[in-house]
């Protein structure tokens, strides 16, 4: 599991929940549940880090928690 931080939320729009990581522009996915949104989340996050180094692009460190309540 990356340690990136991700944020989950049901999307009536798609009627699905998605997850977003917002340290990864672009990075999100969807599931029917929360936890396939996150399952469905880890794949992404693994292409996207593979395309990333395909291209030369940086890698983002992982810096957790990005917004506080």
């Amino acid at each position: 599991m990356y340690k990136y931080e991700r944020i989950v939320y049901w999307s009536e729009e798609d009627g699905a929940f998605v997850v977003e990581v917002p340290e990864l522009p672009g990075c999100m996915a969807d599931g029917e549940t929360v936890g396939d949104a996150i399952a469905n989340a880890e794949v992404v996050i693994r292409e996207w880090l593979e395309v990333a180094k395909e291209r030369g692009q940086e890698i983002p460190e992982p810096k957790g928690r990005l917004i506080y309540a």
